[in-house]
């Protein structure tokens, strides 16, 4: 697929990559330059430690939507590919 960087340096994924990654407007990602490429990567979920009911557990930094059935299904469906 290609694109255009605009006036102001800005790059459009297209629609199909965006939905095929899960990348969502708003969404934070890490970009690099690594061996003269861009790679672009959705930045991890901040998380913390808390201990609960005598263990600790990761905390994510921020609300996240709640974990279906459906997402967990498509997620492994993804990383089958």
């Amino acid at each position: 697929m290609k694109s255009t960087i605009d006036a102001a340096g800005r790059i459009v994924v297209p629609k199909a990559l965006r939905e095929r990654l899960g990348l969502t407007g708003g969404r934070v990602v890490d970009i690099r330059e690594r061996e003269g490429r861009l790679e672009i990567e959705a930045a991890p979920t901040p998380m913390a430690l808390a201990k609960r009911r005598g263990g600790c557990v990761a905390v994510p930094s921020r609300k996240l939507p709640p974990l279906t059935d459906e997402l967990v299904r498509e997620t492994i469906e993804q990383t089958r590919r």
